[in-house]
């Protein structure tokens, strides 16, 4: 075989080659769906500062996971610690099970063993409360909630149903079935 004839079949089988791969590689006349999901995005063991209009911190979110719905850009959280700032800066700590942040950052809910425990500044007196389910108006600077809550503080206890804190203030109100219990021993 001359040489001519050998670059020939080499060129023919080339051709047939390419043309086999553009046919198993065409287009297909289907179109793909591509599922995007629910989640725009998944963050895992973080820390978030949120600030105000004024550049001063407005809340700080640590937790372990939080995912963020595509759909209404709300963002649901598991196990969240979040560290809102009184008036002097002194920070609130407010946990849960889980949480659930609004599309815009004003509002968090917190649900399953709330737990909101005063700034440990040593000026006030440390407070506590704990409740099933907790609704922060972060703008606003208000904590609420329609379910039993148990305040404490040194010396005193109470307990009621429904409850409003000013976080900046530091001042609540217990708003129903309200009962205090006073020990003045343990206030020492």
């Amino acid at each position: 075989m001359s040489w001519r004839s050998i670059l020939g079949i080499g060129l023919l089988a080339g051709a047939l080659l390419s043309g086999w791969s553009a046919w198993n590689h065409r287009a297909s006349k289907t179109p793909q769906t591509i599922d995007e999901g629910s989640t725009d995005f998944v963050l895992k063991d973080f820390e978030i500062t949120s600030l105000d209009k004024d550049g001063k911190e407005s809340v700080t979110l640590r937790a372990p996971s939080m995912e963020r719905n595509r759909l209404d850009q709300t963002s649901n959280i598991v196990t969240p610690l979040f560290l809102l700032p009184d008036a002097a800066g002194q920070h609130w700590q407010l946990r849960a099970d889980t949480g659930w942040i609004s599309a815009k950052g004003e509002e968090l809910r917190l649900r399953g063993n709330v737990a909101g425990d005063s700034p440990k500044d040593g000026k006030t007196p440390l407070t506590t409360f704990r409740t099933d389910a907790l609704d922060v108006l972060t703008n606003q600077s208000i904590a609420r909630t329609d379910s039993r809550v148990t305040v404490t503080r040194p010396g005193l206890t109470q307990s009621g149903v429904g409850f409003q804190t000013n976080l900046k203030t530091k001042q609540y109100s217990l708003l129903s079935q309200v009962k205090t219990r006073y020990e003045p021993n343990a206030a020492r």
